[in-house]
């Protein structure tokens, strides 16, 4: 008997004659938030992010401002006449987004179109993320409902960070250092 079974054998014993246990299935899957939009700005900003809410007109100038001189990634899908450059030499990254929560500010992307490779968006130092207002939901439940499980995730909650055994806060170690969010209205 390997030891795997071994393990398994005492644990069928231990639990014999066990009676089924009814697990309530009553979890919170939404939140009522007057204003997701202001919400999630204000939670993004907390993580040391850099936060813009403007009209849907005004996106592609404040991308370009945004961008200046950068030499960006722009992944397939995403809708902006900038200009591409490859991962070594990128200094930074632009886009879209799967979904973003108001309670956590949390940013989703299912690496979709527009929304790049996971290299893509964690090794630049910089990332711009376009956010549509109605991609913007409650709470973490309701994000998971809208997503494909199947897909590649990446959770970003501001800018990367963390820090060291004196608590030196230290960014950039796993992410980009700075995170800009454009959240389109």
């Amino acid at each position: 008997m390997s030891a795997r079974e071994e393990i398994l054998a005492r644990i069928g014993k231990a639990v014999a004659g066990a009676g089924d246990v009814e697990i309530p299935r009553n979890y919170r899957t939404t939140q009522q938030v007057e204003d997701l939009v202001g919400l999630f700005a204000e939670r993004v900003d907390d993580y040391r992010a850099i936060v813009r809410v403007i009209p849907e007109a005004e996106v592609p100038g404040r991308i370009a401002e945004s961008v200046g001189e950068r030499r960006m990634i722009v992944p397939d899908g995403f809708d902006w006449e900038g200009g591409w450059t490859d991962l070594n030499t990128a200094d930074g990254v632009i886009t879209n987004c799967a979904v973003a929560i108001a309670e956590t500010g949390t940013i989703v992307l299912d690496h979709g179109p527009g929304q790049g490779t996971r290299a893509q968006t964690l090794v630049p130092d910089y990332h711009l993320c376009v956010v549509r207002a109605e991609q913007i939901v409650s709470c973490v439940p309701e994000a998971i409902a809208r997503l494909d499980p199947s897909r590649p995730l990446t959770w970003i909650s501001g800018p990367s960070a963390t820090s060291d055994i004196e608590l030196n806060r230290v960014e950039g170690v796993h992410g980009p250092r700075t995170l800009e969010v454009i959240i389109s209205t």
